[in-house]
């Protein structure tokens, strides 16, 4: 693996920072967390800016409305915007993370020239429909029903923590279009229009107080047989690959800033005297490598996504497994330097704390994390 930046590419990031630098002060003001329509608003407003600049869907094929960069280059626009604390993706993540790509990597030209544009200009927010109320973290298990009705499908069922669903124009939708074929067969992708007759959202609050998750409940919803994504029943095929996005680089940007929290953790601990504790020093230092690791981590799956053409491989469930314990612990070691200041300092490293429970269940449990590197990268057989 080659860690060293090309010409090109440091020539990319130059180009990047002076953008950022020259737009982010005029950036308005940040709108309240409970204000979904503003949050809607400034995030669609973000990536307009990211757009017209030419940022997005940086790593898009260039027929698909992107930029056609590498991995590498996505890479850097990842650690780019994170260290200059421009605004995250937001509620248009699904569209431009997992939606957006599954469409371009699997869409039919008319599906890809309707839904790509409006995501990448930020007109269109997308709401991923994986998982269910009965089905746990075992997305096979799922048993939301899809009915051939002539043109179209008729649906029935529910998901559940369908992020951004209250202020979704699309879902992302798993459904089970052949009951008697085997559980990872006999499954749709389709793209649901969340103003749809039939569908209702219930939104969901989290331990943080926030309702950024939802209930979306489908009672005979008709889906245009058109808007399915790969062909019927082979949509765990089109998951797999849904997932494979997800898991990729979607925790790059979290990566630059845990290191920079660890950085700041470590300034605290000398001020307050706690640095003196040799063994809260060998916990910092520990989670420094750990990072560290994770960093260079994230530099091999995207040196693999580009070798095999730019589509994250199984590498990113090794990462996502690592990660979200790692945060977990960063966190418990920022209470540890903080002390009783730790729930009354910031309310951002509260609700930092509180979101980092949720890391090792969203986006695949840990559990289903370690069969998958079980079975696909150590080849181990599967368990009863």
């Amino acid at each position: 693996m080659d860690l060293t930046h090309t010409e090109e590419e440091e020539e990319f990031r130059a180009e990047l920072r002076a953008w950022l630098a020259e737009v982010l002060p005029g950036l308005p003001a940040r709108p309240s967390p409970d204000d979904w329509p503003g949050r809607r608003a400034y995030d669609a407003g973000w990536q307009r800016r990211l757009h017209d600049a030419g940022y997005a869907g940086l790593h898009w094929p260039v027929d698909a409305g992107g930029r056609g960069a590498t991995p590498t280059q996505h890479l850097i626009f990842l650690e780019e915007t994170e260290r200059a604390g421009a605004p995250y993706v937001g509620a248009n993540f699904v569209g431009l993370l997992h939606a957006g790509p599954t469409i371009a990597a699997e869409g039919t030209p008319a599906q890809r020239a309707r839904w790509l544009p409006p995501v990448l200009r930020g007109d269109e927010v997308w709401c991923q429909g994986f998982s269910e109320p009965e089905a746990g973290s075992d997305l096979a298990a799922l048993r939301t029903r899809a009915v051939r009705d002539g043109d179209d499908y008729v649906v029935t069922g529910s998901k559940i923590w369908t992020s951004h669903a209250e202020v979704a124009d699309w879902c992302e939708l798993l459904v089970r279009t052949d009951p008697t074929a085997p559980r990872h067969r006999g499954i749709s992708w389709l793209a649901l229009p969340m103003d749809a007759p039939g569908v209702t959202v219930r939104p969901l609050r989290t331990l943080a107080g926030s309702t950024e998750f939802a209930e979306v409940f489908l009672d005979e919803v008709r889906v245009p047989v058109a808007n399915r994504v790969g062909e019927e029943n082979d949509g765990w095929r089109v998951t797999m690959v849904t997932l494979s996005f997800e898991r990729g680089t979607a925790f790059v940007g979290e990566v630059v800033a845990c290191r920079r929290t660890l950085a700041a953790l470590a300034r605290t601990a000398r001020a307050n005297g706690r640095w003196d504790d040799p063994v809260l020093r060998r916990r910092l230092g520990r989670l420094s490598g750990e990072f560290g690791a994770l960093w260079r981590l994230t530099q091999w799956n995207v040196a693999e996504a580009q070798r095999t053409g730019g589509v994250p491989g199984t590498g990113g469930s090794v990462f996502k497994l690592a990660y979200s314990h790692a945060r977990q612990e960063l966190y418990e070691a920022a209470a540890e330097v903080l002390g009783a200041d730790s729930l009354a300092l910031d309310e951002e490293w509260v609700l930092d704390r509180l979101s980092s429970l949720s890391y090792t269940i969203a986006a695949g449990t840990s559990q289903i994390q370690r069969n998958i590197v079980a079975e696909r990268i150590l080849g181990l057989p599967k368990g009863r």
